[in-house]
């Protein structure tokens, strides 16, 4: 793949900032192009080629996620919208409680922290100040324990989490199970049998460089028969596109989370994304990110005034290389990084870089230069 061809950003920019929004390959603008064509020319005359698209797009999640059939997918708005599915779609006990790690992105917080009204108990837990964050967790585990809630990567620090232990621990105690998988989805292989997972969700827009607004909800058919819905519409039941009869029922598969009309240009666009994943692989596209965060993490670290938040074992992080600033403003600093193109984020204290698989190690020397200077 000609990835400078794929990815023709503007020589101006360093982009650092997919962990955020990622920019979209040639393919996906290409393809999004010709849809809205066809529609100023044709309206909705295809729309049978259309659904093909959006059948092609499950298969294309499930072979991402290892999933055992594609029916296993539903295709939402956003991370927050599975997270509520999940949340308040089940049955509830005053005294029950949920674990999540602290500080965590607001859509794995609030939606559970909504909970209070059932007397649901959130159970944050520091995995900061300890080497074994997963233990951490765990310990907080009781009788009353419904359902244990992570981001696979923490968005600030990037901290990774060994998916399959928690996993194994959940099963083992009859604990629902669920992934915000938003910061490693695009990153690294993940597979829900593997993890033991009963939810899986994750946005298309930041690793998976695709538009906004559509999002991946995978969930094991034992789990989402626990699940009460709340959103009710045509799309939702088993007989699809069976519009006269008086009687419909739920559906089976995870098409029954959505309710109404499906987001096209949105499935068009993450269907064209995800073909540089099958075209690539997986261990490719890893190796190359790695290669990346491993190149930043190693300069970082000899640079007077810079603290690597970020741990540095490659097990324990993904895509995303957070660093404090020890003795400058981290507002002053990015804002001067932001002015110079160096396109980044604040998080967690510090500034965030995240590269993608296709980010020249020119990219990352041209930023490191600007930071310096913005340093002095």
């Amino acid at each position: 793949m000609n990835t400078e061809k794929e990815f023709p950003l503007a020589p101006s920019i360093c982009y650092l900032n997919h962990a955020a929004v990622g920019p979209w390959p040639l393919r996906t603008h290409h393809r999004i192009t010709a849809f809205t064509k066809e529609n100023l020319t044709y309206g909705a005359q295809f729309y049978p080629q259309w659904i093909e698209i959006e059948n092609s797009l499950r298969e294309q999640c499930k072979t991402l996620l290892n999933a055992d059939s594609s029916d296993d997918i539903a295709l939402v708005k956003n991370t927050s919208e599975a997270i509520s599915m999940v949340a308040h779609g089940l049955s509830w006990h005053n005294g029950d409680n949920v674990v999540i790690p602290a500080n965590e992105f607001p859509s794995n917080r609030i939606v559970w922290e909504s909970l209070a009204k059932y007397g649901v108990e959130v159970r944050q837990v520091d995995t900061r100040s300890t080497d074994d964050p997963e233990q951490a967790l765990i310990d907080q585990f009781d009788t009353n324990t419904r359902l244990l809630s992570v981001s696979s990567v923490q968005y600030d620090t990037g901290l990774r989490l060994d998916l399959t232990r928690l996993g194994d621990h959940c099963k083992q105690n009859n604990v629902l199970y669920c992934v915000d998988a938003i910061q490693s989805l695009g990153v690294v292989a993940l597979d829900v049998n593997e993890i033991q997972a009963d939810f899986v969700m994750a946005d298309g827009h930041k690793w998976l460089l695709a538009p906004e607004g559509l999002a991946i909800f995978y969930s094991r058919p034992a789990a989402r028969e626990q699940l009460t819905l709340h959103e009710y519409g045509w799309h939702m039941v088993e007989k699809l596109y069976d519009f006269d009869s008086p009687t419909w029922s739920i559906a089976a598969s995870a098409r029954r989370f959505e309710c109404g009309s499906p987001n096209m240009l949105g499935i068009h666009a993450l269907d064209a994304s995800l073909s540089i994943f099958n075209d690539m692989g997986m261990p490719s596209i890893s190796r190359n990110i790695f290669n990346n965060t491993s190149y930043l993490i190693d300069i970082l670290n000899n640079i007077e005034g810079i603290n690597v938040l970020t741990p540095q074992e490659q097990s324990r992080h993904a895509g995303i290389v957070t660093f404090r600033l020890l003795h400058n403003d981290p507002q002053a600093v990015y804002e001067k990084l932001m002015k110079r193109g160096v396109i980044c984020a604040l998080r967690g204290g510090g500034i965030r870089f995240s590269p993608h698989f296709y980010t020249t190690t020119d990219v990352l020397d041209r930023a490191i230069d600007i930071l310096k200077e913005a340093l002095k």
